[in-house]
């Protein structure tokens, strides 16, 4: 299989400025015991609170991890909390106004909601306390209340698992003679990393289907439809591209959903936008063994993120592959630039990398270290 890398290091950031000082933090602010605390470099007594989405998935461990080498290195502390779920978005919003409340030197924070957080920022904004982002931007953050955002560029990453996708099922929907159906579970419509992966994959997958002189039609949750520019009618359509969201954001419901989709008989190919619902879909899979290689045997599969059932998956050929971020550096990174931040620094959005992995490259030095546990 041809193999496609994204590898987004944009040249030109999407917001920089140059930035004078730290929030009203106290440097005897004490860690919890999620917190790191440095030995090298100076790190002017800084303390940071960071509020991820979940503990749930080994993502988010990973994230830590990085927030934590750079808390070493830098000589600051830090604190970091996260709801159970990253559908328990009142109390990551809980989390982050107990955050504000401790007047941290600045905040990284992983937001459930895009719009939930909006008060708060506002709050930590009037506080003067700095934040920055990761995973996931705010885009209607109040102005100058987020500084910098670290993510994956999500749309284009969503693409690369249509692509890669299309390289295997797009001879089979060239020559069907009668509809077919791909499927794609996305834990929410509520963060802007996954809501613009979902719809990266959607544009892309249109896009490919459209140009081989075929007609989509995208159906299922509403917010994701309602973005699809000219779309076709679900009764004529070639290619009917449904796509389901869980009430909550666990492998078990996304598996339920995943499952809905494959019991279909038009179904050819199903994406798990993320660790949680690619593993639902992997679940799915325990009780209706229809995952393959190619269309012409069963349900092409497609996952995002890694984790050891994730990689299992694509090592032994479950999944054709997968798109990976690099977890790790947003973590550090987020920490680094609010210490730049605070020693009056400019800082700006960094787009970090993601990649297709499948069983023949992810043993490879450029993808290995980013296939977290």
């Amino acid at each position: 299989m041809k193999k496609k890398v994204l590898a987004v290091l944009l040249g030109g950031c999407m917001v920089a400025g140059l930035l004078a000082g730290c929030g009203g933090g106290s440097s005897s602010t004490a860690s919890t015991d999620s917190s790191s605390e440095g030995s090298e470099g100076g790190g002017g007594g800084y303390h940071f609170e960071v509020v991820v989405k979940s503990f749930q998935s080994t993502y988010w461990q990973a994230a830590i991890t990085g927030v934590k080498a750079a808390a070493d290195e830098l000589g600051v502390t830090v604190n970091t909390t996260g709801p159970n779920n990253e559908s328990d978005i009142a109390d990551q919003v809980n989390m982050l106004n107990n955050a504000i409340n401790q007047n941290p030197d600045g905040i990284a924070l992983a937001a459930n909601s895009q719009d939930a957080v909006l008060e708060s920022l506002q709050s930590a904004l009037d506080a003067g306390i700095p934040v920055v982002c990761f995973d996931t931007g705010v885009p209607d953050a109040p102005e100058g209340s987020v500084y910098a955002t670290m993510a994956t560029d999500n749309e284009a990453a969503g693409a690369v698992a249509a692509e890669n996708m299309y390289e295997v099922i797009g001879d089979y929907i060239k020559n069907a003679t009668e509809p077919v159906r791909i499927g794609e579970v996305n834990q929410d419509a509520t963060s802007a990393n996954i809501s613009g992966r979902g719809m990266g994959f959607i544009n892309k997958m249109k896009e490919l289907i459209e140009a081989d002189g075929k007609t989509v039609a995208v159906i299922g949750n509403q917010y994701y439809v309602d973005q699809v520019e000219n779309n076709g009618d679900e009764g004529s359509a070639d290619v009917i591209i449904e796509v389901a969201v869980p009430a909550q954001t666990t492998v078990e419901l996304s598996a339920t959903e995943a499952s809905n989709i494959m019991n279909k008989e038009d179904t050819i190919a199903i994406f798990g936008s993320n660790q949680v619902t690619a593993e639902g879909v992997l679940t799915a899979n325990q009780n209706l063994s229809v995952l393959a290689a190619t269309p012409d045997e069963g349900i092409v599969g497609v996952g995002f993120d890694a984790g050891a059932t994730i990689k299992a998956a694509v090592a032994d050929g479950t999944l054709v592959g997968a798109v990976t971020q690099a977890p790790v550096d947003q973590g550090k990174l987020a920490i680094e630039a609010l210490y730049d931040i605070c020693e009056g620094n400019e800082v700006s959005d960094v787009a970090t990398d993601a990649y297709w992995y499948d069983a023949e490259n992810m043993e490879e030095d450029t993808i290995a270290p980013n296939l977290y546990d």
